[in-house]
């Protein structure tokens, strides 16, 4: 089975962009930390593979991957997003979504996010990706959905451990 990321090359265009096709298996792009980049700007843990980017449309397609426990604080970003859950579970606006459940979201407020045990999305974002929130916010949040896994209630007490610690 061959594992090589088949690509067209680069179609001209008048507008500047991108129009290559890819077709790009998962397995051949490996977790990194969002640090790596800087392209999120949100607090240590998310993990990131970056699918395709276009400078000049200000596209970023990407899959993040969250830990048990993590928050992912109120912020904003001059952007917007798509987000597909695809494992795990994401907690926002009193909804628990599941893999297939989706989120939109823009440059007006938008989050708290928890993830009690653990969730991946698939997220297209259009414009600055980079996330703008207040660190006393993380700090001060106060859990609302509860873990439904072993590995999410520890995620979970770490997190907030971390949190009074101001280690965030």
């Amino acid at each position: 089975m061959a594992t090589k990321t088949a690509t067209s090359a680069p179609a001209a265009s008048a507008d500047g962009c991108d129009h290559t096709f890819k077709a790009i298996y998962d397995r051949d792009i490996p977790w990194e930390s969002d640090d790596v980049r800087g392209l999120l700007t949100l607090p240590p843990g998310v993990q990131v593979k970056v699918l395709n980017y276009d400078p000049v449309m200000k596209r970023l397609d990407m899959k993040q991957r969250f830990p048990a426990g993590y928050v992912e604080p109120a912020h904003t970003h001059k952007s917007w997003h798509s987000i597909l859950v695809t494992q795990g579970r994401m907690c926002v606006a009193g909804k628990d979504l599941r893999p297939g459940d989706y989120v939109f979201g823009w440059d007006i407020p938008h989050g708290p996010y928890e993830y009690p045990d653990g969730c991946e999305v698939f997220i297209v974002y259009m414009g600055d990706a980079s996330h703008v929130w207040e660190k006393k916010d993380l700090l001060e949040h106060k859990n609302i959905w509860k873990p439904e896994t072993n590995e999410g209630k520890q995620g979970v007490e770490a997190h907030i451990e971390k949190r009074k610690a101001g280690k965030i």
